[in-house]
């Protein structure tokens, strides 16, 4: 017989078997055959009530193929149902399971009987069903998924025998799509903050839900590209993302988180990816209103992350009726189209913002793949700078002055690559005062906050050189601006503003905001030795010698071979007298 001979032809195959047969049949076989017997002319009624036929029922197994993929998904979903109900009246261990595979794809009919890829699909799919459930193939799912009232879950892209191709597969769930419950409703009495005039908006952790705590990054990235975008529009205020990740992996309440942050705005969303798939979901909600803007589910091609994250940025934009102009418009693609280069940009990220001597240097390794991989990637570049920044400001390495002249160097490398990084401006601005070139300094970071004004790392970096500056009291308004746009602030928030109270004598105001920054350190572990010199020098000058001797002997304690010399090194004070001030306290409280 030639191939001309066979019928070719376009079907919907349901493929269904029990679960655990063998099992049944070994303890009971007289019981297992009539419950087999029972529930195979359920299905043969329900198949041609959905106006299909079965093809073939060989042992525990069922064929059955439909002329429309829509009646083959209703049919599988009645039998499902009608099983439930009557496995609820059998003993547990008596009970019977069918799963249930649908596939929509090219057959060959021989007579009564038909063959092919789409039958072998239908069999593979059914074998990832859960007894009682329901799987369909990507060709089912684009069919159908916006003609039924079911959910679905993505189970990701699954090799089929003899298939060169795999096979995306979605697990059908059974009960009807409800819509989403209406938020509650924030109330603007109980917010930790007065609400901004601006369309304000805390962007949360996106959930990983691909079921590989590998791929964490990928959410994550998505939600700090994301919040990185929505910064640069001064239009809005946008939360830090050291403030929103608080609540990652939390069971938390929209109406809390806008209450707890002081906004009206929440975007929630996941990423579920599989081989070379992605799924992405997202919605927008006015919490003091409490209903939801937006909701949308995107299915894209791996490749296609940043287009789509492009994409749901936009999409809150329009919401919020905020114009982009054509300069944040570019700056919406600041990134680098290597994907493996990103995965480690994103990772080191989390790991640089620990500000350990440990974490650093493993930050600064990824920060080295990723600018490998991609040399013109300008964002990797200025944090690659940054970790040498810190290796130097903290004395983390062997030589500062050699860590120094690395982050000059790999600034100016970024600076050529992308001179509207504002990152790379705030850099320089540190820099600078490294230098001593303290109106340099102040340029640089009002540079990086006029591109991304939302950014509250950079103004609190900003506020730091005016500290320094003798500006105290514009430096504490600057922490005041960045603490309510990152309300669950890095420790080091405290350090600057501790300084810049005490540099403009607001003496109490120093000592308290001091007292909690060595709180935190101690409770995170980090170094609090700046924190004792800072409480030695104030107390010191408030007349309160017993306290500051107290933490000045903290001091040597951290570091018996502690030098005033290593202030001197380590502090940038534009007018000379402040510094001296300063040392002239910590003589008294006994260092020297």
């Amino acid at each position: 017989m030639t191939e001309e001979d066979f019928k070719r032809k376009l079907a919907a195959i349901l493929s269904a078997d029990v679960k655990g047969y063998s099992r049944l049949m070994g303890e009971d076989e007289v019981a297992t055959v009539r419950t087999l017997t029972a529930y195979r002319t359920v299905m043969a009624t329900l198949i041609q009530q959905y106006r299909g036929r079965v093809v073939d029922s060989p042992g525990d197994n069922l064929l059955a193929e439909f002329s429309s993929v829509v009646d083959a998904v209703r049919c599988a979903v009645e039998i499902q149902k009608e099983f439930k109900s009557r496995n609820a009246e059998l003993p547990e261990n008596r009970r019977m399971e069918f799963r249930i595979g649908v596939n929509l794809g090219d057959v060959i009919e021989e007579g009564e009987r038909i063959y092919g890829d789409g039958v072998n699909i239908a069999a593979r799919v059914e074998e990832l069903s859960e007894g009682g459930g329901i799987c369909i193939s990507g060709t089912v799912y684009d069919s159908i998924e916006n003609k039924l009232p079911l959910r679905y879950e993505y189970l990701g892209e699954h090799a089929v025998k003899n298939i060169v191709k795999p096979v995306r597969v979605h697990r059908v769930l059974t009960e009807p799509a409800t819509p989403a419950p209406r938020p509650g409703v924030a109330s603007t009495h109980k917010m930790a903050f007065p609400l901004p005039e601006k369309p304000s908006i805390a962007v949360l952790p996106f959930d990983n839900l691909s079921g590989d705590s590998d791929q964490e990054y990928l959410a994550d990235g998505m939600t700090e590209n994301i919040i990185t975008v929505l910064s640069t529009v001064s239009e809005m205020f946008v939360i830090a993302r050291n403030s929103t990740f608080t609540y990652k992996g939390k069971p938390v309440k929209v109406q809390r988180v806008a209450e707890d942050l002081g906004v009206q705005y929440v975007l929630e969303g996941s990423v579920q990816k599989s081989g070379g798939r992605v799924r992405v979901t997202a919605q927008l909600i006015d919490a003091v209103k409490g209903h939801h803007l937006w909701a949308d589910r995107y299915d894209r091609d791996f490749q296609d992350v940043f287009a789509l994250q492009d994409e749901i940025t936009l999409k809150i934009l329009t919401a919020l009726q905020v114009k982009l102009t054509h300069g944040q418009e570019a700056c919406m693609h600041e990134t680098t189209d290597n994907l493996e280069a990103w995965g480690h940009f994103v990772r080191a990220v989390g790991l640089f913002e620990r500000f350990t001597k440990e974490d650093n240097a493993k930050a600064q390794a990824l920060f080295e793949r990723a600018v490998k991989l991609d040399p013109e990637y300008a964002a990797a570049w200025t944090m690659l700078a940054w970790t040498h920044w810190i290796d130097a400001s903290y004395g983390f390495s062997q030589s500062r002055a050699e860590s120094f002249n690395r982050a000059l160097e790999l600034a100016q490398k970024a600076l050529g690559l992308d001179d509207a990084n504002p990152d790379v401006h705030a850099l320089l601005g540190g820099i600078h005062l490294f230098q001593g070139q303290h109106e340099r300094a102040i340029a640089e970071g009002k540079k990086a906050i006029a591109l991304r004004p939302n950014n509250a790392c950079n103004l609190a970096l900003l506020a730091q050189t005016l500290s320094y500056t003798g500006r105290s009291e514009e430096a504490v308004a600057l922490m005041e601006r960045a603490m309510r746009l990152n309300p669950y602030y890095p420790e080091w928030y405290l350090g600057i503003l501790a300084q810049s109270y005490r540099i403009a004598e607001r003496y109490e105001e120093a000592i308290a905001t001091y007292e909690e920054l060595l709180e935190r350190r101690r409770e995170t572990g980090g170094s609090t030795l700046l924190t004792h010199l800072g409480l030695a020098s104030t107390y010191m000058r408030v007349g309160k010698e017993d306290e500051a001797r107290d933490h000045a002997t903290e001091v040597l304690k951290i570091d018996p071979d502690f030098s005033l010399e290593w202030v001197r090194k380590a502090t940038f004070f534009k007018d000379e007298a402040l510094l001296e001030e300063d040392l002239d306290a910590l003589r008294k409280a006994g260092l020297k």
